[in-house]
């Protein structure tokens, strides 16, 4: 293995890193959904991933690169070498997300080489349910199927705008290609309505299950048209959206919500989220 000369205590990390980077996960595992998602999917070696290790050589705390730079578990002194070796990479990823004081904790650090970022949301509530919703469930709330992907799509990419301030086909395909997965995997779950002149249908309601691991199931992707918002559409509909998930994929739900969204944060308390902590994003 090759321990860091700077930070003893630091290595990258192995296939044979697996089972402990798994265990750390399953001690938080709202915290480390999409990290846990990362090591499923790609396994432990193939993409850049850093761990910290106590002198018992037990893995404490993980910053994984997938896309997104993923920490978990770093104490000041594992941030201070953290952010040492991610400093004197590139700037890659597109963001640094996870729980506040490990993204603010890095992304402080490092940001004087990195350059400004983006966009920086330093308060967002992860909130969490793990029971039933306290309202009624809209019955039309159902996954989307294969032959729902046209509908879909412009409704994923008027949400992505909305949320994060660009259009995300501008950079190619990819966006294109995870809506299509999401809804193939039976993660996307739509309402309908008939087009105003009925010459069709429209997505009038849309939330996805983006990262699924260690019986936690993350949402994103909430969306409601804007011309039909304030009417209980979005309240009626995640509780639908927990009580399929529940069902059918796992028995927590969690999701991360700007601060400054009240409407949002409200509606997911009627419907039975509970704030169990502080997340941040930092847009690279």
């Amino acid at each position: 293995m090759h321990w860091l000369r700077r930070y003893p205590s630091l290595r990258r990390l192995h296939g044979v890193d697996t089972a402990k980077a798994v265990a750390l996960c399953e001690r938080h595992p709202v915290d480390s959904v999409l990290l846990r998602v990362a090591i499923e999917q790609t396994g432990i070696g193939a993409s850049f991933s850093l761990g910290r290790f106590d002198a018992d050589r037990e893995l404490t705390a993980l910053a994984w690169e997938y896309g997104n730079i993923l920490p978990l578990g770093f104490d000041e002194d594992g941030l201070d070498e953290v952010a040492e070796e991610f400093a004197g990479r590139r700037r890659t990823g597109s963001s640094i997300v996870g729980p506040g004081d490990q993204v603010m904790g890095l992304w402080n650090r490092i940001c004087k080489r990195w350059g400004p970022a983006r966009d920086v949301r330093e308060r967002q509530f992860s909130m969490v349910m793990d029971s039933d919703p306290d309202v009624v469930a809209d019955p039309l709330v159902q996954p989307a199927g294969v032959g729902d992907v046209s509908l879909v799509f412009p409704a994923s990419v008027a949400m992505y705008i909305e949320e994060v301030g660009y259009d995300p086909t501008s950079h190619g395909a990819g966006y294109a290609y995870r809506v299509a997965r999401l809804v193939r995997s039976q993660h996307t779950f739509i309402r309908k309505a008939p087009l105003a002149d009925g010459s069709g249908e429209r997505v009038v309601f849309k939330a996805d299950v983006g990262a699924l691991a260690g019986g936690v199931a993350q949402l994103q992707g909430v969306w409601v048209a804007p011309d039909l918002r304030g009417r209980g559409i979005a309240t009626a509909g995640v509780a639908a959206v927990v009580k399929l998930v529940r069902e059918r994929l796992a028995p927590t739900i969690s999701l991360y919500v700007n601060d400054y969204n009240a409407a949002a944060i409200a509606t997911y308390t009627r419907v039975g989220f509970r704030i169990a902590g502080r997340w941040a994003t930092v847009f690279v």
